[in-house]
């Protein structure tokens, strides 16, 4: 007899903060396990936006089949409602493959929103409310319209960058339509996964995490990082897309419209990220189910590697590498 239980679909999931070490071990992870990775990052999607999204290398994705990478271009209004529709239809296409599903990435609210099901239709939309902020945010500024939010819905305004204008927008519609706040709805969601679900998290000592962001700017600055924005620019891609708001390119941006001096930029950028990934741990941090594999010890891979490898096989199935 087949329980409820043991027909769902089993799924995958690896999340932690930025710079902390997701791609390297995801690689090894799907290749004991015959996984596909499926990307859970709301920036990869986009084309052209390599260096600043930290998008696995050509080499490592020929390793692993990698999916939700370069499907649009950065005009594209990518949201958490497509990402849910698309990443369920691949679930399935992987698993009738005799693959496994394997979420790999750190925006919070797309990988819990699949994880978990979440609803997001029920609100409906107000083009006039939504005219009315984006006037706002251009006679006032970013950090004033990140202000009302907080005024209204502190943990949503403290998940979101100030320049993350769609979605701040969106949950001050949200709490406009239905007279509460979106992290209420997000609370009020069933918490019941639609999948035979393993969630790992990484995490690290906050120090060394944030070295290792500050180290990781560098390394995208030598790879390219400016030209990378230039090019973007150059094809017309407005500073004012979700896309272009995004850690790297915004920051770049102000340097080459002469906003801010270079050392300023690069300061900016790396107090920026550190914050956003501040902001995804206290994301994942509320999140149930998450078995935490602190990765401090960098020099200990193969020691992590084989901890996460117990979890899995613990959980979900035995990876085609082990034999005990």
């Amino acid at each position: 007899m087949v329980t409820h239980e043991s027909a769902k679909r089993k799924l995958l999931v690896l999340v932690g903060p930025t710079a902390v070490g997701k791609t390297r071990l995801s690689l090894e992870i799907a290749e004991s396990f015959g996984c596909e990775i499926i990307s859970g990052d709301s920036m990869q999607v986009y084309r052209g936006m390599d260096i600043g999204t930290a998008k696995a290398t050509k080499d490592e994705r020929s390793r692993i089949l990698h999916h939700m990478i370069d499907i649009h271009d950065p005009d594209y209004p990518f949201s958490v409602a497509e990402f849910q529709d698309r990443s369920r239809t691949l679930i399935e296409q992987i698993s009738e493959r005799g693959r496994l599903p394997f979420i790999v990435g750190g925006t919070g609210l797309y990988i819990e929103s699949l994880c978990y099901g979440f609803q997001f239709s029920d609100a409906g939309s107000d083009e006039a409310f939504r005219e009315e902020q984006l006037a706002y945010l251009k006679s006032k500024g970013e950090q004033a319209l990140h202000d009302k939010l907080r005024q209204i819905d502190p943990p949503t305004a403290e998940r979101l960058h100030p320049n993350d204008h769609r979605r701040v927008i969106r949950a001050l519609e949200v709490a406009h339509l239905t007279g509460i706040p979106m992290s209420q709805h997000l609370a009020g969601q069933r918490k019941e996964s639609p999948y035979d679900l393993c969630l790992i998290g990484l995490t690290m000592d906050r120090q060394l995490l944030y070295k290792r962001i500050e180290d990781r700017i560098d390394q995208m600055v030598e790879e390219g990082l400016v030209e990378e924005v230039k090019g973007l620019r150059l094809l017309g891609y407005g500073d004012d897309l979700v896309s272009m708001q995004g850690l790297g390119y915004k920051e770049i941006t102000a340097y080459l419209r002469g906003e801010l001096s270079w050392e300023d930029a690069i300061v900016l950028l790396k107090r920026n990220t550190r914050r956003f990934a501040k902001r995804q741990l206290s994301w994942f941090r509320h999140m149930k189910d998450i078995r935490w594999v602190d990765v401090s010890e960098t020099s200990n891979f193969s020691k992590h590697l084989l901890t996460i490898n117990d979890i899995i096989a613990g959980k979900l199935i035995s990876p085609t590498e082990y034999t005990s």
